[in-house]
């Protein structure tokens, strides 16, 4: 029985491919012309009688390819692989970069068995990030052959993202387990770039069955958050600063926050909004139940989302009602004016107190709101927001000048502004 050839058996070798590059580089490999023809479309017409030069002496002996630099030890590898007995190359491809270099030669040279091989291979195994941009790079200009790479690349249908976008939703908005609450945070993050817009168009916009969707989860969630309420307000005080109470109220405030950003994001704020403003006065009556710190913590939540609520109100993505509005103003004030002493106080600087953080932005966020919500309100109203203001030690926090100026200029000339419209007003 005949051994098999071997790439650079000149014993045996009937034909040499010369690799050269434009940087002078010049290789001889000796091969054997039943393989090459075999193997490569390429070589099967430069061996064959129809090729222009086939009589010129020892043409038929020597084939030269040119190939760039870079490309070289890809050239050397497909002679190579023409040489695997079985066709099993799922060893050979020493990585997607080198399998990527020995697909482009593979195409270039009319190698099917190679290109097939090397599609299969690079298909099927994980990308690093460099080497998807590389593939994005050079496989899309390759044509059909090579259209099985990208696959994992490809747009999704509507139907599919829609489906995703509401169960990772539900569980996003669900109670886990505290041991999967880095995945719900992850789905959380997920939604959120979903519906965003940045350089590329959101992966989902929302229609009106997705809203509805999600006001469903959303109500869900409140629904849920005002029964742990009702249990708390009905048990003994010491039981609320119990650690699996304090760590299931800020798996629900860091919740909250959450959602308050994707509802912003898909305009639909108000179904937050209003069942905030129902929920309102219990929250407060579990938050003045203990002042002990793990409560501290929870109120930084609170305050965050409250930031959320009220800006939503003072600046009318929501319109409520004057009641109301003056209503999250009495309970929130007072809330905030105390808070933020408290949680000032717990921060010494050290990484223990990185959980009361607040950023100072927030801080003067919320301070321009409430001025906003305050000078929307009827005159007399701002005159007892502003009077209390005036008469409470927290004076310092939110400052209030601006809406006092306000006041005191509208105040001062408000009969003669409207005597100039051909009223008639009294004082209220």
């Amino acid at each position: 029985m005949d051994s098999p050839s071997r790439i650079g058996d000149r014993s045996t070798s009937d034909v040499v491919v010369r690799l050269r590059t434009q940087e002078g580089r010049d290789e001889w490999i000796y091969c054997h012309s039943f393989i090459l023809v075999e193997k490569s479309k390429y070589f099967a017409d430069r061996l064959s009688d129809n090729w222009p030069t086939c009589q010129i002496l020892d043409s038929r002996n020597c084939v030269e390819v040119y190939c760039q630099e870079l490309d070289f030890d890809h050239h050397v590898n497909v002679l190579r692989l023409f040489y695997v007995l079985d066709g099993s190359f799922d060893d050979l491809w020493n990585g997607v970069k080198n399998a990527l270099g020995i697909l482009q030669v593979g195409i270039q040279l009319g190698c099917p068995q190679i290109v097939t091989a090397c599609v299969n291979y690079l298909e099927a195994v994980p990308w690093e990030e460099s080497e998807e941009e590389e593939i994005l790079r050079i496989v899309p200009g390759m044509g059909s052959e090579a259209e099985p790479i990208l696959a994992r690349l490809q747009p999704v249908n509507l139907s599919a993202i829609r489906g995703i976008f509401i169960s990772t939703l539900r569980f996003a908005m669900s109670s886990p387990p505290y041991l999967m609450n880095d995945l719900k945070s992850s789905a959380q993050e997920q939604l959120e770039y979903m519906v965003t817009e940045d350089d590329d168009t959101p992966l989902l916009i929302a229609d009106e069955d997705i809203k509805s969707e999600v006001k469903d989860c959303v109500g869900r969630l409140f629904s849920r958050f005002s029964k742990l309420l009702e249990e708390f307000l009905c048990e003994p005080a010491e039981s609320v600063g119990e650690a699996g109470t304090m760590m299931l109220f800020k798996s629900y405030f860091a919740d909250f926050s959450w959602v308050c950003q994707l509802l912003s994001k898909l305009e639909i704020m108000r179904v937050f909004v209003n069942s905030w403003v129902d929920a309102s006065d219990k929250i407060l009556t579990v938050m003045q139940s203990s002042p002990m710190v793990e409560m501290i913590e929870i109120k930084v939540k609170v305050v965050e989302v409250v930031a959320k609520v009220l800006e939503s109100i003072g600046y009318g993505t929501v319109i409520l009602p004057t009641s109301k509005r003056l209503y999250m103003l009495k309970l929130w004030l007072p809330f905030v004016q105390i808070t933020k002493p408290l949680i000032d106080s717990v921060m010494t600087g050290d990484e223990e107190s990185l959980a009361f953080k607040i950023d100072g932005e927030l801080w003067q966020s919320l301070e321009s709101t409430f001025v906003s919500i305050i000078l929307a309100l009827p005159s007399a109203n701002q005159a007892e927001i502003l009077t209390e203001w005036l008469e409470n030690e927290h004076i310092r926090y939110p400052d209030l000048t601006e809406a006092f100026e306000v006041w005191c200029y509208r105040s001062k000339v408000a009969n003669r502004r409207l005597a100039l419209l051909g009223g008639s007003h009294c004082a209220l």
